[in-house]
């Protein structure tokens, strides 16, 4: 039989020796992140979720191996400037590893003036440089019932934009929909669903040297 000082010694140690924890599984890294800051054109207007070519990027990244997520923050009817009022908490929100940079349509649809258009875009990449993601901007184009003059410089805008930063700048992505039958919706303006993959072709091969 144990004396009482033992008794005590050992409730003593046990009480003292610290309980061993148990090991925690490990956290899976997160995946990378490809921001999708656009307008309609990339909000999928009119579409099923899945249809539209951001949700179509997912799925090819998957598809071929690319351990990436795609984030889409992209708002129907959206401009320049309202994109860079949602581009800083994006930023600080998801990390992205990449920004894609898809606006400047609806500016040329109200006719604002191309200054602004290029200083907006112009900070829409320093931002996303700023915080250590890869730019990729896409080109935009209006219809030429705006004039020549504004249309044009519309145009080049972006690419003024794209060189003044050395970012790679995609041709406007919606240039082999035109004039083909039953590519765009009802409106003549938003790319139809059987489109989408035509335009995820487009922008391909640019963002693909962008992935690691």
């Amino acid at each position: 039989m144990l004396r009482l000082p033992s008794l005590i010694f050992i409730l003593l140690l046990t009480l003292l020796t610290p309980a061993r924890a148990e090991p925690q599984p490990a956290k899976p890294p997160q995946k990378p992140i490809i921001l999708v800051l656009g307008d309609s054109l990339s909000a999928g207007y009119g579409l099923d979720a899945q249809a539209g070519y951001v949700a179509l990027l997912q799925q090819r990244l998957d598809r071929e191996g690319y351990d990436y997520r795609v984030v889409n923050a992209s708002v129907s009817g959206d401009t320049t400037s309202g994109g860079l009022a949602r581009l800083p908490p994006a930023l600080d929100r998801h990390r992205p590893a990449i920004v894609l940079i898809e606006l400047g349509g609806n500016d040329g649809l109200r006719a604002l003036p191309l200054k602004a258009l290029h200083d907006n875009l112009l900070k829409l990449v320093d931002l996303s440089l700023a915080a250590q993601a890869k730019v990729l901007l896409l080109e935009i184009r209006i219809p030429p019932n705006y004039g020549a003059v504004y249309t044009e410089g519309f145009t080049r805008t972006f690419g003024q934009v794209a060189a003044e930063r050395k970012v790679p700048l995609v041709p406007f992505f919606l240039m082999s929909l035109v004039g083909v039958p039953g590519a765009f919706q009802d409106d003549g303006i938003h790319p139809a669903a059987v489109s989408q993959p035509k335009m995820l072709d487009a922008l391909w091969p640019s963002l693909k040297t962008l992935l690691k």
